[in-house]
């Protein structure tokens, strides 16, 4: 049985809808309101867990609070099939959560409260070393503590693991961490915070994604919303187009995206063909509503 991981964050995601994002100072009245299962790393996991073939193990190492919706998480990530080791409820704390604004475009706004995910340490990391233990992949993002998100990569590199980061939330990243990283996968906020240029069409993609290189990465797939997804690797670079849809919410379009990367190298896609793969499935999550909620089934590509 191969084995993929994910490491990250857990939310509750507090979802309003609005005609408009508001500005500074401005106060409106929403049009609806819902509680969603979100994070970041919950989303990935879900969507790796929904895209994989039959006899992949996957594992979810996160933190979640001591109370009621860590409980429904958990159940709708078994029923999904994800392996149980993994998650750990602390005592006398709140599991995270975040607040998402929604405008009609399907643009959002998102502010977080880490709650029970900043717990997670790298002695707590090191406690599940035996799943990276013939892990193919290792699948995280910035959510979680830096120090524990470099103690879980120095873990899969030790086991041979290739070793996939979404930089989000937009954070500058020192080179020893970077060095530890087969593929990153910024979006065009994180690119520029990680190495300074602006992304704002497929020129400033490409130099971004040398400088990333430069500093150690191995591959680099800058994803570009709409236009799809920018790709610096051995095998290929360039553009990998998007699929035109009508979108209603973007969130988790990024971890859908994510999910699918990693489960379509497992599965041996060269990189070009797995960057489609990737795109196909953030292009149906897009078209609906929520977060987990919204990401696809193997199924429906």
């Amino acid at each position: 049985m191969s084995r993929l991981v994910i490491i990250g964050s857990a939310n509750a995601d507090h979802v309003m809808e609005f005609s408009h994002l508001p500005e500074p100072g401005q106060t409106l009245m929403s049009r609806s309101y819902r509680l969603e299962h979100g994070g970041k790393g919950a989303n990935q996991a879900v969507a790796v867990a929904r895209l994989v073939q039959p006899g992949t193990r996957v594992d979810f190492i996160c933190h979640l609070g001591d109370d009621a919706i860590a409980d429904t998480m958990i159940k709708s990530w078994l029923d999904d099939g994800i392996h149980p080791q993994g998650l750990k409820k602390v005592p006398e704390m709140a599991t995270g959560s975040a607040m998402i604004f929604i405008g009609d475009g399907g643009e959002n706004c998102i502010g977080v409260a880490a709650g029970a995910n900043a717990s997670l340490e790298p002695a707590d990391v090191h406690c599940h070393q035996e799943l990276f233990e013939g892990a193919s992949y290792l699948l995280a993002q910035l959510e979680t503590p830096l120090e524990s998100v470099k103690a879980a990569l120095q873990l899969a590199k030790q086991q041979d693991t290739v070793t996939i980061l979404n930089p989000a939330p937009a954070s500058t990243l020192a080179d020893d961490v970077l060095a530890l990283v087969d593929i990153i996968t910024p979006n065009e906020t994180e690119a520029e915070a990680l190495t300074g240029i602006k992304v704002e069409d497929e020129a400033g993609a490409a130099k971004a994604a040398a400088a990333l290189q430069a500093k150690g990465v191995g591959a680099v797939v800058i994803t570009l919303g709409s236009r799809g997804a920018y790709v610096r690797h051995p095998e290929f670079e360039g553009l990998v187009p998007s699929y035109p849809v009508k979108v209603l919410d973007t969130v988790a379009a990024g971890d859908t995206f994510n999910g699918a990367l990693m489960v379509a190298l497992s599965e041996g896609l060269a990189m070009e063909q797995a960057v489609d793969f990737a795109n196909k499935a953030a292009s149906i999550a897009v078209t609906r509503h929520g977060a987990q909620r919204g990401i696809p089934y193997r199924r429906e590509l």
